[in-house]
C-alpha cells in the first residue's frame, strides 16, 4: 500500500489523512507492456470513489489516459493506465542503462507512472543503477 495525502476531513488540523492505494501490474498482451490498475482506499480502509481517485491523478492525465475499467483478473472496477505509449517510453528511458533486470525494470516503470500519479509516493527499495 502507498499513502497520499487527501484533504483533511477533520476539524483538527493537525490530523492528516492519507489515502492507500493497491498497486496491481498485469501484462498488456497487445501492447506488450505492463498495465497498472489502482484500488484505492479512505484513511478509514473505505474504497474510493472514480471522483477521489481521479484528485490523485495528474490533471493532463485524468479521464484521458487514466480510466476506470474492469481488471482483466480480479472482474473488479478500477483506475487503468491505458498502455499504449509505455513500451516506447519505457525504450527510451531503458537505453541508458545496459543489461537490465526485470526487477529494475519494473522500480523503472513505477517511477515513470509518478507523472501520471504525482500524489501517490512509493517506497522505491533500490537504485534503477544498482
Amino acid at each position: 500500500p502507498n499513502p497520499t495525502a487527501s484533504p483533511a476531513t477533520s476539524t483538527s488540523s493537525n490530523i492528516l489523512h492519507t489515502r492507500t492505494y493497491d498497486l496491481n501490474i498485469t501484462y498488456d498482451k497487445y501492447y506488450q507492456t505492463p498495465r497498472l490498475f489502482l484500488f484505492g482506499y479512505s484513511s478509514t480502509r473505505h474504497p474510493l470513489t472514480s471522483t477521489e481517485i481521479f484528485e490523485d491523478i495528474s490533471t493532463d492525465h485524468a479521464h484521458k489516459t487514466v480510466t476506470m475499467e474492469t481488471h482483466p483478473h480480479l472482474h473488479m472496477t478500477m483506475a487503468s493506465i491505458h498502455p499504449c505509449k509505455h513500451a516506447s517510453v519505457m525504450k527510451k528511458l531503458m537505453e541508458g542503462i545496459p543489461d537490465m533486470r526485470v526487477d529494475q525494470y519494473l522500480v523503472l516503470f513505477l517511477k515513470f507512472m509518478g507523472a501520471v500519479m504525482p500524489a501517490i509516493d512509493y517506497d522505491y527499495t533500490m537504485n534503477v543503477g544498482s
